[in-house]
């Protein structure tokens, strides 16, 4: 009996031992990772509300862009433009790394609706500051047509007198031919 509460005790305090060294090299091989831990997870909660607010706007942006295609009123296209580039301006350094497709496609439409309310140079600012916010990045229309390069020719930022900038050009074929006979017009 004797022998049996030895080798108890023996396991126990094996047992305790293990434990101990275990919980020891936890706390040894963590070192400063709680407060980085807290840290990250601080970072990323201001990332995810950031998001949560630019898609809050975002929604706002396209509910008015709704209402300015039912009525087809330009200053309702205007108002949804601004409502777009608010957006973006309001997001914060902590999440411009964030959701880059969802926000060209935010900001484009954006663009697309300073030209349908006939705001044209705000269409060509707010295509520099698309082209600068996503540097070498390109939106392609469902014909495969550039986005950039169609706003460009559209705004006036590519030289319209240029035969062979529409036979080059990434844009519509419909654009390109209504150029080719606004230009044949202006000069016969």
């Amino acid at each position: 009996m004797t022998h049996t509460l030895i080798r108890k005790s023996v396991r126990r305090a094996g047992v305790v031992l293990m434990l101990a060294a275990g919980l020891g090299a936890c706390t040894m091989t963590t070192g400063n990772a709680p407060s980085e831990g807290i840290g990250y997870r601080q970072a990323r909660l201001a990332e995810m509300s950031a998001m949560q607010a630019w898609r809050d706007c975002r929604d706002e942006a396209m509910a008015l862009d709704r209402e300015a295609t039912a009525s087809g009123d330009g200053a309702r296209y205007l108002a949804s433009a601004r409502a777009f580039e608010r957006c973006e301006t309001d997001l914060g350094p902590e999440a411009r790394h964030l959701a880059t497709a969802e926000r060209m496609r935010a900001y484009a439409t954006a663009i697309q609706n300073h030209l349908k309310g006939g705001d044209v140079g705000a269409a060509r600012e707010g295509l520099g500051r698309f082209t600068q916010t996503f540097s070498g990045q390109d939106l392609y229309l469902s014909d495969g047509a550039s986005f950039v390069e169609t706003v460009a020719l559209l705004v006036g930022e590519t030289d319209r007198q240029s035969i062979g900038e529409f036979s080059t050009a990434n844009v519509p074929a419909p654009l390109k031919s209504e150029l080719r006979r606004v230009r044949y017009w202006e000069r016969n």
